[in-house]
C-alpha cells in the first residue's frame, strides 16, 4: 500500500513545483524579487515536502 502512495504522489510533486513556478513568476516582480526556473521550483518544493511531512505523520497518528 504505501509503495503505491509513493507513486501517486510523483505527479503531486512535479505539478506542485510547476504551479509554484507560475505563481513566483507573478508575485515576484511585484515586490522586487527575481524569477525562478524549473529546476529551482522543484528544489523548493521538495524542500519544503522534506519539512512538512513529518509533520503530517504525526498529525495522521494521533487521529
Amino acid at each position: 500500500m504505501g509503495y503505491f502512495r509513493i507513486m501517486a504522489a510523483i505527479p503531486g510533486f512535479f505539478l506542485s513545483s510547476f504551479f509554484l513556478m507560475l505563481l513566483w513568476g507573478v508575485i515576484a516582480p511585484k515586490v522586487g524579487m527575481v524569477d525562478i526556473n524549473y529546476v529551482t521550483s522543484m528544489l523548493i518544493t521538495i524542500t519544503l515536502w522534506i519539512a512538512i511531512a513529518p509533520l503530517a505523520a504525526v498529525g495522521r497518528k494521533k487521529s
